[in-house]
């Protein structure tokens, strides 16, 4: 508590050391010129930030475009690679079906030729039972 005291007490003195500074004619040039330094010093601090704030904010608006041009990339890689595996899907269906088809006519010829057989080995069969009987 005592040195907050202390604290207040240095502020106080230093304002009322001020005032009376600011009155007499050289105090108040030596105030005036230290109020242009600081104005000086504030307006190049003022300056500094605003031109690293600008740089900052046209290298932020950099790499917002290179990651919106890098996510466009890979969503189109990612819609071709769709496109072209939903092909691929596509064409072995296709040729799933061709497959089963032609196995399916396959098997329709083996019937038929079975058939064709089976009747003729009939006919012969009643042909010789027919010579047999006679």
């Amino acid at each position: 508590m005592k040195n907050v005291l202390w604290f207040v007490f240095g502020i106080a003195g230093g304002f009322v050391l001020a005032h009376l500074m600011n009155k007499d004619p050289r105090g108040h040039e030596l105030l005036a010129d230290v109020d242009a330094r600081i104005t000086e010093f504030t307006d190049r601090m003022s300056d500094a930030y605003r031109e690293q704030e600008s740089r900052f904010s046209g290298l932020v608006d950099e790499v917002k475009d290179a990651a919106a041009g890098a996510a466009s990339a890979a969503k189109s890689a990612a819609s071709d690679a769709l496109g072209s595996a939903a092909d691929a899907a596509a064409d072995a269906v296709d040729k799933a079906q061709d497959a089963v088809s032609d196995a399916a006519d396959k098997t329709q010829d083996a019937v038929a030729d079975v058939a064709d057989k089976a009747k003729t080995a009939a006919g012969k069969a009643k042909s010789a039972a027919k010579k047999l009987a006679d």
